[in-house]
């Protein structure tokens, strides 16, 4: 099953911004383990844009779908035989990365 991992950073108090290390030790790690499908970085909510076309016109507005403290920062898809493994892995990435993770399944 596959699994997306959200890397949840908070505005007021952010994670440390010298963990590029520990997270790249962390994914070679998923990689060589057969865990990972897919990651990446997002930039800051201050460069996103949101679409809005269910209408007669599309509308576009600078800035995140919503204002919050909390922010999607990042994310990986992994792929895991169950979530007992993908809560374990989570909780490492959490330590490598200094940051709190949300665990979804996909569908």
């Amino acid at each position: 099953m596959q699994y997306l991992v959200s890397v949840i950073d908070d505005k007021s108090t952010p994670g440390s911004t010298d963990r590029q290390p520990a997270i790249s030790e962390f994914n070679e790690r998923l990689i060589a383990e057969g865990y990972w499908v897919f990651a990446g970085g997002l930039a800051d909510t201050d460069a996103a844009t949101v679409v809005d076309n269910r209408g007669e016109q599309a509308v576009i507005s600078d800035g995140p779908f919503v204002e919050s403290k909390e922010y999607l920062a990042g994310f990986w898809v992994w792929e895991a035989p169950d979530l007992d493994v993908v809560l374990k892995l989570a909780a490492e990435a959490s330590k490598a990365c200094d940051r709190k993770i949300e665990v979804r399944p996909f569908r």
